[in-house]
């Protein structure tokens, strides 16, 4: 069990130091679909050493999918990488699927795919939703998690859904909320979730297409300090992310109002680090804070001059060595 840093104070404020560096990109040794009830199917893939200490990757969004550049976090002669595409999304089946899909289906997967590989206590690294989805698991299980690695903390309250759809974030880019706004009639701009479900689930398919382009726009844009303003991602893609998104956004997560923050006493006898961007727009700095707060073996790592988004140079470092410092200690 990882122990390195986690005797410094609560909530400790630290910079990165020396570079960490991508780990080579592997392939999977297994992949394989697995069936968990409901007509879904989950796509999982194991990487690295299959006899190495396990760890499951939880994807953002939710609807994100996961990517082979989550691979390059980990040694793979230490670790054994478990990666999936979440209920609705990636490779998974049906796509875009919304019916069963909530955080406990989730969570009951995570546990249908341990026991599948044979699965001892794992680590858990997860970003954004996948962080909420992360601490969620943990505290429905903590027996069966190892360590958390946690990257700009989303906790699923509506505090945070406000920030980011109802017009928080919209004063230091009032541009791109502007065109985010636009693409709704005024009379319904009054809650924007609730506005864009309407039309992402309106039964018809280019109508849920056009209008998950400007959702999936928004939050691309605001990820990193320097990203594109457009969205260029392609449609399909669009689709299943705005619309399991919104469908967990627009029901509160499936989770009660500060439910993951109330139930951390769960999990304050496990190590985990928080790597999180003093920028991020998407999920302020405050969440990491307030999570980290009191939690004597929580490590906060906030990075200077970064934002959200999984790829930026800085929080690829960080997490780097965060992970390497684990198969060390």
């Amino acid at each position: 069990m990882y122990t390195g840093s986690m005797d410094r104070p609560s909530g400790q404020i630290v910079a990165p130091s020396s570079p960490g560096r991508l780990h080579p990109l592997v392939e999977p040794f297994a992949r394989r679909m697995i069936a968990v009830g409901d007509g879904h199917e989950l796509y999982v893939e194991s990487c690295g050493n299959p006899q190495g200490r396990p760890v499951i990757v939880l994807h953002g969004g939710p609807g994100g999918g996961c990517s082979p550049l989550m691979r390059r976090f980990f040694d793979p002669d230490h670790w054994h990488v478990v990666l999936f595409d979440q209920r609705g999304c990636g490779r998974s089946r049906p796509h875009a699927e919304v019916t069963a899909n909530t955080t406990a289906h989730l969570i009951a997967d995570i546990n249908r795919i341990m026991d599948e590989l044979g699965l001892g206590p794992a680590a858990l690294f997860g970003g954004s939703w996948g962080a909420a989805l992360a601490l969620a698991f943990a505290q429905a299980a903590p027996d069966r998690v190892s360590a958390l690695v946690l990257r700009g903390v989303f906790l699923g309250r509506q505090e945070e859904l406000d920030w980011f759809y109802g017009g928080g974030a919209g004063r230091f880019w009032p541009e791109l909320w502007a065109r985010f706004r636009e693409a709704i009639p005024e009379d319904e701009r009054g809650d924007l979730i609730a506005a864009y479900n309407r039309r992402l689930f309106s039964g018809d398919r280019a109508t849920e297409t056009r209008f998950a382009i400007p959702w999936l726009a928004w939050e691309n844009a605001l990820a990193g300090l320097d990203n594109p303003t457009t969205c260029s991602a392609p449609p399909d893609y669009a689709r299943a992310f705005a619309r399991l998104e919104n469908h967990y956004f627009a029901h509160g997560c499936f989770l009660d109002e500060g439910q993951l923050l109330a139930g951390r006493d769960r999990i304050e006898h496990l190590p985990a680090v928080i790597v999180q961007g003093r920028y991020d727009m998407v999920c302020p700095p405050k969440a990491a804070h307030e999570l980290a707060k009191g939690w004597p073996r929580c490590d906060l790592r906030m990075v200077p001059a970064s934002g959200h988004a999984l790829n930026e140079p800085r929080i690829m470092a960080e997490l780097v060595r965060v992970v390497d410092q684990m198969a060390s200690s």
